[in-house]
Parts: structure tokens; C-alpha cells; sequence
């Protein structure tokens, strides 16, 4: 019988949290969304889900007072109006979102939060100056944790949408959601005939169908779930390393 993890806020309980305090809250941030053909519409709220809790574990083992809120379920889906059911939030909607999840936090005096987003079409940096200016006394950050570990290390194949390493994340964390892998799409991804976009240097959102057939960005086929459990467990030592590190922060003493 698994027992109640006291650093996610699902789980626990009033008895629990009455006398409580945190130094800590984290936003796990996903979206719903199809994820080539092999994938569940879940997979950003499944990783997140498992990351936030994994790190929170390694971070409440050290001595972190960290709270885990439940995750957001939709993202920014604004170029993905056209697949059915990806659900879309507004930045504008995300906003508002979390200036009402700060007020909570500010009132009951836990002065950090950190956003764990799982969704590369967030974008919470204009968020997090908008909102740090209007709670000066907060530190609010956020981090994208497919960025915390060179990925080069552990896949093959490049990609940034139910690619290898979202498969093999997913084969590790929720296999028996993952379709054979006779129904997986190939992931190709037409490039934008404008050299400025095709070189990074300019930005235009993508259109999801003209830019993939399948829905993924990126080559499934070399994906393992024992590539996913080894990537996993790396990214989530280090997310757990930057929630002790924020618990324990001097809000007025950041810097060297």
C-alpha cells in the first residue's frame, strides 16, 4: 500500500497541512494535445505529473519545504486549432491564472513558486516579469524541464514533439498507453521556406498541420522505455536539486 507523499498537495490532508508551512510552491504546467499517432493526449500532464513529484521527493529528502500544486491540464495550443480536442489557453487566460494561484501564495506567506512547464508552446517569461513586478516581495521562475539534461546523451534522434524522447518517456512512465509500434508516425517536419524563420533568428508560429502529418516533430522508432527511465531519473535529480536550492534561497540575497 503506497503511502501519502506529504510534498504533493492532492495527497494531502488538512491534518497534515494545519501547523504546515512551505518555503516552495511548484506549478507543474502541461497541455491536452495529440501527440503523433502513438501517444496519449496527456503525455505533457503525465510528465509533468511524474517530474514535479519525482524532484519534490528528492528535494523533501533533503530537508526542502516544497508543495507540489496540481497540474495544469491545457497550454497554448493558439497554432493547433484545427486537430480535434487540443485544448488551447490563451496566454492572456495563463496570465490570470497564475496572478490568482500568487495571490493565494502571497497571502499565506509562501513567497516562492516555481512553474515546472512540460509544453514547448508555454511561454511564462513576459508572465513572470509582468506578474514579479505587480509581487515584488515573490520570486517566481519557471523552467522547462526537457532543457535541464543535454538530451544528446540518451536519444538519438532530435525532435521536440512526441519524438524519441517524449516515447520513450511515456513507454517508461504510462506503457500501456503507447500504441505498437506498427501505428507510430515517422514525426517528419516540413521547414519553413523563409531562411530568417529556418535559422532562428526570426519566429512565426507554426501551423501544427502543414508542419506535420502525424502530429510529431521528430523519430520515434529508436525509443525504449529504458532510455526514458534513465533520462527521467537524471532530469528529476536535477529538478529536485533546484527545488532544495530555492527552498533554501535568501529571497534578498541572490546573488554573487
Amino acid at each position: 500500500m503506497k503511502s501519502i507523499r506529504p510534498y504533493i498537495l492532492a495527497e494531502t490532508n488538512w491534518k497534515a497541512l494545519k501547523e504546515a508551512s512551505f518555503d516552495l510552491a511548484v506549478l507543474p504546467w502541461g497541455a491536452t494535445e495529440a501527440h503523433n499517432y502513438h501517444l496519449p493526449y496527456a503525455t505533457d500532464i503525465y510528465e509533468a505529473d511524474a517530474v514535479a513529484a519525482g524532484a519534490a521527493k528528492i528535494a523533501w529528502e533533503k530537508g526542502g519545504k516544497v508543495i507540489v500544486l496540481p497540474t495544469i491540464p491545457f497550454g497554448v495550443n493558439t497554432g493547433q486549432s484545427d486537430i480535434l480536442l487540443d485544448i488551447n489557453l490563451n496566454p492572456s487566460t495563463q496570465l490570470k491564472i497564475v496572478d490568482d494561484i500568487v495571490t493565494v501564495l502571497n497571502r499565506q506567506g509562501i513567497k516562492k513558486l516555481l512553474i515546472l512547464n512540460s509544453h514547448g508552446g508555454n511561454n511564462f517569461k513576459p508572465l513572470v516579469r509582468e506578474l514579479g513586478l505587480k509581487f515584488p516581495e515573490m520570486f517566481i521562475c519557471f523552467t522547462f524541464w526537457p532543457q535541464a539534461v543535454d538530451r544528446s546523451g540518451y536519444f538519438d534522434n532530435p525532435g521536440d514533439h512526441a519524438d524519441e524522447m517524449e516515447t520513450s518517456m511515456i513507454m517508461y512512465l504510462k506503457p500501456h498507453l503507447v500504441l505498437e509500434k506498427e501505428h507510430w508516425g515517422t514525426g517528419s517536419e516540413k521547414k519553413h521556406k523563409i531562411n530568417a524563420f529556418k535559422e532562428g533568428w526570426a519566429w512565426a508560429e507554426r501551423k501544427w498541420s502543414q508542419v506535420s502529418q502525424d502530429t510529431g516533430v521528430g523519430d520515434p522508432d529508436k525509443a525504449s522505455a529504458e532510455k526514458g527511465e534513465r533520462f527521467f531519473r537524471d532530469v528529476t535529480l536535477k529538478m529536485g536539486n533546484l527545488m532544495h536550492d530555492l527552498c533554501m534561497a535568501d529571497r534578498d540575497d541572490l546573488y554573487e
